[in-house]
């Protein structure tokens, strides 16, 4: 646990959780069509989910804070380390995760490119910032 720099855990997921803001802002349509979703039955007269994007904050501060614990297990505490590690993260879990779970429900394959690329995109922010941190 002395390993573990705080401060970057707590940077990493704010960028994180920033960068999925937007992320989701910008693909909100092809997100909402491989739901099968109108944009209006996600975000009912446009208002933002409030308790999703706090549950959503406190699941990235976790995943943030495992990610710092695993950097150093992986490799050097560095950017390319955290980078790496963050890379690994997504392919060996999140993704595999992603495409079995969406397989078995039957989904739409662009859920899981949308889905995917803004957990690579999620991880990999938070790699590079607890990684830079050192």
């Amino acid at each position: 646990m002395d390993h573990v720099n705080y401060v970057a855990v707590v940077v990493a997921t704010i960028a994180a959780w920033a960068f999925g803001a937007f992320w989701y802002r910008a693909f909100i349509t092809r997100w909402s069509d491989a739901l099968g979703k109108t944009k209006d039955q996600i975000l009912p007269g446009g208002r933002r989910p409030i308790r999703a994007m706090v549950v959503s904050f406190l699941a990235e501060l976790v995943m943030a804070a495992v990610l710092a614990h695993l950097v150093p297990v992986m490799g050097p505490v560095s950017l390319l380390g955290g980078l790496f590690t963050a890379g690994a993260c997504w392919l060996g879990f999140v993704l595999t995760i992603l495409v079995v779970d969406n397989g078995y429900a039957n989904d739409r394959p662009a859920f899981v490119s949308v889905a995917s690329w803004h957990w690579l995109g999620v991880l990999l922010i938070m790699g590079g910032v607890i990684g830079a941190f050192g």
